[in-house]
C-alpha cells in the first residue's frame, strides 16, 4: 500500500504507474479523504483538549452539561473520522505500486531478455511432448486426474511422482544450505494475508474461496509467509531474514481461460518452494538481494541443465504490489519456445505497510521494512522441460545427474509387461 504522503508527492506517478498496469485509480478522492480525515483529527484533538481542561475545574452543573455536549461531539466526529478511514482504506488497497524507472513500458511485446543461458537440445528424431512421454513411460494420467479432480487435474505417477518430490526436496535443500529459515507454509490463510501480499482485491477471481467465511487457499506460500511477519518490528541487525517456504499451492487460473489447456502447464494445484526475504528500507541493498534471489533460482536450472532466459517484465506484466519483476522462462520442445518457470520481485514497502512490518534503525527510528520473493521452484510445471529436453531416440528420458542420487535411478524406461 502506498502512503497517502507519497501519493500527494507523486500524483502524476502514481496515476501514470497504475496506468501502465492497466488499473483504475480515483486519486483525488484518495486526497479528499484524506483532508476530511486530517480535518476530523484536528476536531477531536481539540474536544479531547476542551474535556480535559473542564475535568480539572471544579464541577458545577454547566460545565456538567458543557462536558455532555462534548462527549456526543466527540462521539459523533469520532464515528465520522472511523468511516472515511474506512473508505480512504479500501481506496487505498485498489492503488498499485510504482514501478522503477528501469522497467520497460507497455505489454508483454515490451519484456526485455536480458539472459541466456544453455543449449537448446538439438533432437535427430521427432520429439516428443511431456504428454506423450508421460504416457508412454506411465508417468502422467491427465482423464484420471480429470476424472478425480475435474479440469486440469492430473496424476503423477512411478518415477515422476519420485522426481517431481525430489526437485521440492533439492531446490528447499538447497535454499537452507545458503543459510535460509526453511518453513512448510500453511496453505489456508486469513482474508488479510491476501490483502497484506497484495493478492487481494484484484486477484480474487484468481482465489478459491473455502465454506467458512474467513478461508481460502493460497496460490503462493508467499501470502502465509508475509502474514507470519505481520504487526512484528525487526532490530535492523536482524535484517535481511531470510526465508525459504514449501506449501502446496492452488489457482484457478480464472484469467487463462483456453490457455494451456493440456498437459501440466497451467493447472489449479501445485507444489512450490519460495524465496521471501525482508530487509531494509533501502532501494539499492534491495535491487542487491534481488540479484542474489536471481542467482539461487538460476543455479537451480543450471545444475538441472535446463536452457532458460531472463525476462524483465514490462509494466503490463508486473503485478500491482510489485516495483521490479524477472521471469525466467524454461526451454520446453513441445511449445517451441520458453515457458514461463520461475519469477522474482521486489515489492519496496508496499507489503509491509499492509501488514504493518518494520524494523529499527540505528538512530532508533522505526521504518516499513522492505519485501522480496522468488519463486525458486514450482511443479509440476518444470516437469515439462526435464522430461521433454531429456528425452532420447529410443523413447528414455535422462534423469539430470543433480537429482539421480535422491531419486535413485538414472534414466526413465518404458514399463516391460
Amino acid at each position: 500500500m502506498l502512503s497517502v504522503d507519497f501519493i500527494r508527492q507523486n500524483k502524476q506517478k502514481v496515476i501514470s504507474a497504475a496506468k501502465n498496469k492497466n488499473r483504475q485509480i480515483d486519486l483525488d478522492m484518495v486526497l479528499k479523504l484524506d483532508d476530511q480525515r486530517r480535518d476530523l483529527i484536528l476536531q477531536v484533538q481539540l474536544l479531547r483538549e476542551q474535556r480535559n481542561k473542564l475535568a480539572k475545574e471544579k464541577p458545577t452543573e454547566g460545565l456538567r452539561e458543557k462536558g455532555r455536549e462534548i462527549k456526543n461531539q466527540l462521539k459523533k466526529i469520532e464515528d465520522e473520522l472511523f468511516s472515511v478511514e474506512q473508505n480512504l482504506t479500501q481506496l487505498l488497497l485498489s492503488v498499485p505500486n510504482v514501478v522503477l524507472e528501469e522497467v520497460p513500458v507497455g505489454d508483454e511485446k515490451a519484456n526485455k531478455q536480458i539472459k541466456k543461458w544453455g543449449k537448446q537440445p538439438k533432437f535427430d528424431f521427432k520429439p516428443k511432448s511431456h504428454i506423450e512421454l508421460g504416457k508412454n513411460l506411465d508417468l502422467l494420467n491427465l482423464a484420471q486426474g480429470a476424472k478425480v479432480s475435474g479440469f486440469r487435474g492430473y496424476f503423477l505417477k512411478n518415477e515422476l511422482a519420485i522426481l517431481h518430490s525430489a526437485l521440492m526436496f533439492y531446490a528447499f535443500q538447497k535454499l537452507v544450505k545458503k543459510g535460509f529459515t526453511p518453513f512448510i507454509a500453511p496453505s489456508i490463510v486469513k482474508q488479510f494475508s491476501l490483502f497484506g501480499s497484495g493478492q487481494l482485491p484484484w486477484g480474487e477471481k484468481e482465489v478459491y474461496k473455502l465454506n467458512d467465511d474467513n478461508a481460502y487457499l493460497a496460490g503462493t506460500s508467499e501470502v502465509a509467509m508475509m502474514a507470519y511477519f505481520a504487526d512484528q518490528i525487526f532490530e535492523v541487525q536482524d535484517l535481511p531474514s531470510k526465508n525459504v517456504a514449501f506449501s502446496p499451492c492452488f489457482r484457478k487460473e480464472a484469467g487463462a481461460y483456453g490457455k494451456d489447456t493440456k498437459g501440466l502447464y497451467r493447472v489449479h494445484e501445485f507444489w512450490k518452494v519460495e524465496q521471501v526475504v525482508l530487509s531494509e528500507n533501502n532501494l539499492e541493498a534491495a535491487k542487491k538481494l534481488h540479484e542474489q534471489l536471481e542467482k539461487n533460482a538460476e543455479e537451480i536450472l543450471e545444475e538441472l541443465a535446463l536452457p532458460y532466459r531472463v525476462m524483465l517484465m514490462s509494466t503490463g506484466e508486473t503485478g500491482e504490489p510489485q516495483i521490479k519483476k524477472y521471469d525466467i522462462e524454461v526451454w520446453m520442445p513441445s511449445r517451441g519456445g520458453y515457458g514461463e518457470a520461475m519469477s522474482n520481485s521486489i515489492m519496496g514497502d508496499f507489503q509491509t505497510r499492509r501488514l504493518n512490518i518494520k524494523y529499527k534503525t540505528k538512530e532508533g527510528k522505526t521504518e516499513y521494512c522492505y519485501s522480496l520473493n522468488n519463486t525458486v521452484l514450482a511443479s509440476p510445471r518444470i516437469l515439462i522441460a526435464l522430461l521433454e529436453n531429456n528425452q532420447q531416440k529410443d523413447g528414455l528420458v535422462v534423469v539430470p545427474k543433480v537429482l539421480q542420487p535422491l531419486v535413485g535411478f538414472a534414466v526413465i524406461k518404458p514399463k516391460t509387461p
